[in-house]
């Protein structure tokens, strides 16, 4: 009987079962009543599970598929033995210690925090899931102190029971689903970016280990769509982080993977997921039918729901893309509710689900380390959790449109955005990092561009930035007064504008195009530019990446894709 069924059958709250260990600090899970036991007893019980190889390994019948140690037999300490007998009355634990102990993440895959710190639970959680070794395409290990980011993969293989009619017949688990998640260093924000499964890309060579153990490397293919990154030719999750990182520059720490088992077990394990239509859905393809306006969906239904194409939108990838990002943030403000969070119920549920849905890098495979993800991902605001997709434009090279690539004049910026950990929405504490007096450089009139005359100095930005600048701002911007000056005799960290007393218009311009901050527009004096009219300085700094990419998107507009955030309700049509 497992836990909850042995606590129902007695009567007993299963927030109960978990006891402090005076000698640990720790909350272990009991399932017998020897808890009045512990102030006097050695607890050497369960060792605390450590690295991805905790797991038992598979029996010959399921490869690679780990299992959990069975409960009670050798090893096992006599205080937790199921079936003993004498069972005494257990002692209950504070509300203030349940709330502790309950509290849980914000997201499905990371739930696995509501297991606490019970060893016994958490070496059976180690045992759900399965690891890949993915070298040095991902992080050695998990920074709780920095920013990070996970790429979440879901495949269109076709295992688990029930699930015949989906994807394709044949695959053998494409990239079907792939977002990567950007946690920023703060904590105060994240950024979601969907990867069309339809992107021309470049796949890397690929260092992987097989099936049978073996290493071997995946030739890398060219102009191919994303979705082969994974699974054909026996390419593992290590060669999809390695084609985000090639093609965007962005490097993946970690990935999650799942298949359409995840989403039918998450949402039941939650009692559902409320989603909105603008119509009423009878999709033959998907057989989901819905009504018009809010449903709750799970298990079957909740899968159909992120399968359906052909009843939203034009029927392609990038619109059932915005479903799915829909789904992920009502399934986000579930799993953040306080009707889930007090339930020890659905979290035992939601950890059980969790873990045995996922596969992970084995940097993270540790139930520990899962459970301090989870910790981490809690304390983002879901206001603050911005759901886009990568600039792609239909693929010029094809009659039919079947894929796309990048979109060369938004993509860069929103890449660069997430590699220097900036967010994609208001956030309060960026808006403090500049006094009052400062942010106020921004506040005023804008002369035309035509009328801005600036000076660029390259200060430690790469080799030939100030002429990628200079015919950036003159063929793109129409700020036709500028030159550029050459290297600067110093270098500097950040880029910096500086300007007199009547260039102030000029200045706020100038910062409006690049992104600059009020703390790096300096108010002082003009310079006399090649034809003897007073000029702005402008010295690109280290933090300069690249022409027309802004610098700070908290001071400027953030570039124009379409997004949302995963606090707000939306409906799919």
């Amino acid at each position: 009987m497992d836990t909850q069924g042995r606590g129902r059958a007695e009567n007993v709250d299963p927030a109960d079962q978990w006891v402090l260990n005076p000698q640990t600090g720790e909350y272990e899970l009991r399932l017998d009543d020897s808890t009045q036991q512990l102030a006097a007893a050695p607890q050497s019980a369960v060792p605390r599970p450590r690295g991805a190889g905790a797991g038992r390994t598979a029996p010959p019948s399921s490869p690679g598929r780990k299992v959990p140690p069975p409960r009670g037999g050798a090893g096992a300490p006599e205080d937790l033995l199921p079936g003993r007998r004498g069972r005494r009355p257990v002692k209950k634990a504070s509300k203030a210690k349940k709330a502790l102990l309950w509290t849980g993440g914000t997201m499905a895959f990371v739930m696995v925090a509501a297991a606490g710190a019970g060893y016994l639970y958490l070496r059976h959680l180690e045992g759900n899931v399965q690891t890949t070794d993915v070298g040095d395409a991902g992080a050695g290990d998990f920074k709780k102190d920095e920013a990070f980011n996970i790429l979440v993969i879901g495949t269109d293989k076709r295992t688990g029971e029930g699930n015949g009619g989906y994807g394709d017949k044949g695959s053998v688990g494409h990239a079907d689903t792939t977002i990567l998640l950007h946690v920023s260093k703060d904590r105060s924000n994240a950024t979601a970016l969907s990867i069309p499964r339809d992107l021309i890309v470049d796949i890397p060579d690929c260092p992987t280990t097989q099936e049978d153990g073996t290493k071997t490397t995946v030739p890398g293919l060219r102009g191919v769509r994303f979705n082969r990154s994974l699974g054909e030719a026996g390419r593992d999750p290590g060669c999809t982080m390695r084609t985000v990182t090639e093609n965007t520059g962005i490097r993946v720490d970690h990935f999650m993977m799942a298949d359409f088992n995840a989403v039918k077990t998450l949402t039941s394990a939650v009692d559902g997921v409320k989603v909105c239509v603008t119509k009423a859905v009878d999709d033959k393809e998907s057989k989901l039918v819905l009504p018009k306006g809010e449903s709750t969906v799970e298990g079957e239904q909740a899968l159909a729901f992120l399968r359906t194409r052909h009843s939203f939108g034009n029927q392609g990838d990038l619109d059932r893309i915005k479903v799915q990002q829909q789904f992920l943030g009502s399934l986000m403000r579930k799993m953040a509710s306080g009707d889930t969070l007090t339930s020890p119920r659905k979290l035992l549920k939601l950890a059980e689900a969790a873990t045995e849905a996922l596969t992970v890098d084995s940097a993270i495979g540790d139930v520990g380390t899962l459970k301090d993800m989870a910790l981490e991902l809690k304390k983002v605001p879901t206001k603050n959790i911005t759901f886009t997709t990568t600039p792609v434009r239909d693929n010029p090279t094809e009659k039919v449109r079947a894929t796309v690539i990048f979109d060369e004049s938004a993509a860069p910026q929103v890449f660069q955005m997430i590699k220097d950990d900036v967010s994609f929405t208001e956030v309060k504490a960026q808006k403090k990092k500049e006094k009052a007096e400062v942010a106020a450089r921004l506040k005023g009139t804008k002369a035309d561009a035509s009328q801005v005359r600036v000076r660029i100095l390259n200060g430690g930005a790469a080799a030939g930035s100030a002429q990628k600048e200079l015919g950036y701002l003159q063929n793109s911007e129409g700020v036709g007064r500028s030159e550029n000056a050459g290297n600067s005799q110093t270098t500097q960290a950040k880029t910096t504008l500086e300007y007199g007393p009547d260039q102030a218009d000029q200045a706020r311009r100038l910062a409006d195009i690049m992104g600059l901050s009020g703390s790096a527009m300096k108010p002082g004096k003009s310079v006399t530019n090649s034809q003897g009219l007073p000029t702005m300085t402008l010295i690109l700094g280290e933090d300069f990446t690249g022409a027309g990419i802004k610098l700070d998107a908290s001071s400027a507009k953030t570039p124009n894709v379409p997004r949302s955030t995963a606090d707000k309700v939306q409906c799919a049509g």
